[in-house]
């Protein structure tokens, strides 16, 4: 009488125990209200916040409260006008230095949010977080290109 080989398959299959890995893309957190985090808030020249006097701080506290009742989306999608992801690779020299000096280098972007005229805080997003770096009260940090100049 022969005996049938039972077919050993190819396929090495994982341990039961073992979960798969499922290709899933993270949640957006572009429907969250943003926080702030200070590890890395700049207190040195060019744009440290060391040279904020006491009312501009009232009035930056006034307005991240303010961002504080928005998503994320609408600051950076419904208000590109004014705040906005910024590459890194476009903003000015003494920028890009300090974020080498920082360690960041490999930042490949930043989120600039306008408070009023030329005032922007540059930070560096992480989820529903900002980490505040730079305080750029003359829009130094990446300077408009005026149209038809």
């Amino acid at each position: 009488m022969s005996h049938k080989r039972p077919k050993i398959s190819n396929n090495i299959s994982e341990p039961s125990s073992q979960k798969k890995v499922k290709n899933a893309t993270l949640e957006s957190t572009n429907d969250e209200n943003p926080s702030w985090r200070f590890t890395k808030l700049e207190l040195v020249d060019p744009f440290g916040w060391h040279t904020i006097q006491t009312d501009q701080l009232h009035f930056i506290r006034e307005k991240l409260q303010n961002f504080e009742s928005m998503t994320w989306n609408e600051i950076l999608v419904q208000g590109k006008k004014f705040n906005h992801a910024v590459k890194t690779s476009g903003i000015v020299k003494e920028a890009k230095d300090r974020l080498k000096s920082l360690y960041l280098d490999d930042v490949e972007e930043l989120v600039s949010l306008r408070l009023a005229g030329e005032q922007r805080i540059w930070g560096i997003r992480q989820g529903v977080a900002l980490l505040l770096l730079w305080w750029d009260p003359e829009h130094k940090v990446y300077p408009s290109q005026k149209k038809h100049t």
